[in-house]
């Protein structure tokens, strides 16, 4: 089946519901791919808040430019830097003209945290499920408006460019130009084409990469490995943020964030035979910074070939933990953590990913009609490192900007009618399940051993031999199989870890979330 809209977005995160709105009108029709159901997206998971300076008072742009750059270890871009942080409150208007209920003070005016990083109380929230308001907020302004078509349980395969009408496409061809998607119904097993004047990719990170994630399992890197595949441009995949403490516990995929607030509060870092071990790595021992505590839990897990380390806050007073951290105390409890009694296992999981699409300032990619936004692009603001809460403000900021320039540009633009149908040759093999999610469990090896928060050349090189056996194995089971979802999702998996991984390689220092042991961090002179 063939469908033609003007425009067609991908993922239903904040950033693809809020670019569909944007462009949404009586002359334009906009289609949004959702992979599960319009509720599952990493911005739902978001527990902090949104940065944005709005008490001028004590605060202001410059400040908040300057935090960005210091934490993305000033390899951000500075013109979007400057973009998202100066273009930040209007959108912040713009998310309660919506709905969205940040928390506010009596007085009216917004109640303001801090976060890591930020030199002032610049972080708007809602309590502490500001990602999951936001969420609920613009699901029912999409399905309220009657210019948008929400096409749920659909999965993209491939976008749709010159390849696909005969023509030789390599990375050095200057006009490569998207048509729109092979759109996967996977209810029907159908492959349909939807064709559509602009393409928006808004597909979210890469999280289930990796054994241990904090992101929902649709973050398998699609839209970043469709559009590679498409040879288009993609950057920075080596700056990969490792949340220290998420609760080890195999049966949960995505993992359960134990805040830092907790160490804070005193609980301590210990191995699997009880002994502390932050004083080998840094003098503010549990209370080290995320980076920090991350690679010594890491090389921990590593030196004694275990799967987590333990967390230990029974020291403290149990009613007084118990009223702090009601939800964690609940969650483990669930599982038969007491832990006012017991360590807590925890592990550290991959929270999110620095590059990504690489996308210009109005959010449009190498690829022409193609825009990426959200956690799926590279804008350049994050450099090395993101710094608290600026993701969500990223996707509404660059959301906007890609609306903007789309909307000056779609009336000059016509669909493509010679496209193709998708060559739906193959069988699916009885065993083709047990070997596609054998595939992913390697990967998610591969990646979380030699391409986690510590990397070196001799554990690239391995996971390189690796990864190389499972693309072969997994384009030949694609090229005889019906599409399906999984083989789909672990061809996506497979590019990304190899884009990870090979970028990883290509970086020759320390730098930011990049830390290999064959270059030790220098010390800047800034």
């Amino acid at each position: 089946m063939t469908y033609r809209y003007d425009y067609l977005v991908i993922g239903s995160g904040i950033a693809g519901m809020s670019f569909a709105l944007k462009v949404a009108s009586e002359k334009h029709r906009v289609a949004i791919i959702c992979k599960t159901t319009l509720e599952e997206a990493n911005t739902a998971l978001a527990q902090g808040g949104v940065a944005s300076v709005t008490d001028l008072l004590v605060d202001d742009f410059d400040k908040h430019i300057a935090d960005t750059m210091v934490a993305g270890d000033h390899l951000s871009d500075p013109a979007a830097v400057e973009k998202v942080v100066k273009g930040a409150p209007a959108q912040i208007k713009q998310l309660v003209e919506w709905g969205v209920n940040f928390d506010k003070r009596p007085d009216g005016t917004f109640d303001l945290h801090r976060e890591g990083g930020h030199s002032e109380f610049r972080i708007l929230h809602h309590a502490d499920n500001t990602g999951f308001e936001i969420q609920e907020s613009l699901i029912a302004k999409v399905r309220e408006n009657p210019y948008i078509d929400i096409f749920e349980h659909h999965f993209a395969i491939e976008i749709i460019t010159q390849h696909h009408l005969g023509k030789i496409v390599t990375r050095r061809t200057p006009d490569i130009t998207c048509y729109g998607a092979y759109i996967l119904d996977t209810e029907s097993g159908s492959v349909d084409k939807f064709l559509a004047k602009v393409t928006l990719m808004a597909t979210g990170g890469t999280g289930a990469v990796y054994t241990t994630t904090t992101n929902p399992l649709v973050a398998t890197g699609d839209g970043i490995a469709m559009v590679y595949r498409a040879k288009g441009t993609v950057k920075d995949m080596e700056f990969i943020q490792f949340h220290p403490t998420a609760l080890y516990h195999p049966g949960d995929r995505p993992s359960f964030l134990i805040t830092e607030a907790m160490r804070g509060y005193g609980a301590v870092l210990r191995d699997l035979q009880g002994r502390e071990f932050m004083h080998k790595y840094d003098p503010r021992l549990s209370l080290a910074p995320r980076d920090i505590v991350a690679r010594a839990i890491d090389t921990e897990m590593k030196l004694a070939g275990s799967d987590h380390v333990y967390l230990d806050v029974t020291h403290k007073d149990p009613e007084e933990t118990r009223r702090h951290f009601p939800n964690i105390y609940a969650k483990c409890l669930s599982l038969g953590i007491d832990i006012t009694k017991d360590y807590i296992p925890v592990a550290p999981a991959a929270h999110y990913l620095c590059g990504g699409i690489k996308v210009d300032l109005n959010g449009e990619s190498s690829i022409k009609r193609l825009y990426a936004v959200g956690e799926c692009s590279c804008t350049g603001l994050h450099g090395g490192n993101r710094l608290a809460s600026n993701s969500l403000i990223e996707a509404v900021v660059y959301a906007d900007a890609a609306a903007r320039h789309a909307s000056a540009e779609i009336s000059g633009i016509s669909l493509r009618d010679d496209v193709p149908d998708w060559n739906d040759e193959g069988t699916r093999h009885p065993e083709e399940m047990v070997l596609i999610t054998q595939s992913i469990k390697e990967v998610n090896q591969i990646m979380s051993a030699y391409v986690g928060i510590v990397r070196s050349n001799l554990r690239l090189d391995r996971a390189w031999n690796r990864l190389d056996i499972l693309y072969e194995e997994t384009e030949r089971l694609f090229k005889c199989s019906k599409a399906s979802r999984e083989i789909c999702e672990l061809r996506n998996i497979i590019n990304v870890a190899y884009l990870v991984m090979r970028q990883a390689k290509e970086r020759k220092e320390s730098r930011g979330l990049h830390y290999t042991l064959d270059y030790p961090p220098v010390a800047r002179k800034d």
